[in-house]
């Protein structure tokens, strides 16, 4: 009768132990979880910001544009000035 008693706590044990990997396991990975939907938040917060930071390719080619109309007056206004010194 003590082979099986003996049986019967070893069983008990070792449920018990499963049971409480299971629930470790489980809570490790709920917390994996909401780490990555945290992380998905914040990504998704960082793309609104980049996207509001950096300018568009038609931003900077009218920047660019502005900035050579200005070197050529410049030029005009310096070949004046030599042309009128000559």
């Amino acid at each position: 009768m003590q082979d099986g008693s003996a049986e019967m706590d070893i069983n008990i044990i070792w449920s018990s132990a499963l049971s409480l990997f299971m629930g470790a396991l489980w809570l490790f990975v709920r917390e994996k979880f909401e780490d990555i939907k945290r992380l998905e938040r914040l990504l998704n917060i960082t793309r609104e910001e980049i996207a509001r930071d950096y300018t568009t390719n038609a931003e900077v080619q009218r920047i660019t544009d502005h900035i050579d109309q200005r070197f050529n007056r410049l030029e005009a206004k310096i070949d004046q000035l030599i042309q009128a010194g000559k």
